[in-house]
């Protein structure tokens, strides 16, 4: 299998992580009981939270989508390599923010808690790793 041919199917295969991942946050005013934790916000900042959810995991949904549909074309083209390398960057602002901006005091201590951070780091380190490797690919396949 050539270099190409796995980043394809590493895509495809992220692509459908990636929409796993959008329809998880369908369960999140339950899970993180926003019916209370909400009710103490203004309507505005209630129904921020969850438009913002929904576009986010909207997002989410259609990167994955994009994965799929389009994995030879993002490893192969010049706009690939610039859709990978803007995908890169927000994935690893996102592991960031997994370290450096959520609080340790979340999840420390706490096994489930613990567990999704070391799972969801790990998934956030993939995809940095995943749309790196589709830019350079595309980045060399572009320009030669």
């Amino acid at each position: 299998m050539s270099d190409t041919a796995f980043l394809e199917w590493a895509f495809r295969l992220g692509g459908l992580g990636l929409i796993v991942l959008a329809f998880v946050h369908v369960g999140f005013a339950r899970w993180f009981r926003w019916s209370d934790e909400l009710a103490q916000l203004s309507l505005l900042n209630q129904q921020l939270m969850r438009v913002h959810t929904f576009f986010v995991a909207f997002g989410v949904a259609l990167s994955g989508v994009l994965n799929l549909v389009a994995a030879d074309l993002l490893v192969s083209t010049r706009l690939g390599f610039l859709l990978c390398l803007g995908f890169a960057l927000f994935w690893v602002v996102r592991l960031y923010f997994q370290f450096f901006v959520y609080s340790s005091q979340l999840w420390r201590g706490k096994r489930r808690e613990t567990a999704a951070h070391c799972v969801l780091s790990a998934v956030w380190l993939g995809l940095c790793v995943l749309y790196s490797a589709g830019a350079i690919c595309a980045w060399r396949l572009s320009t030669s």
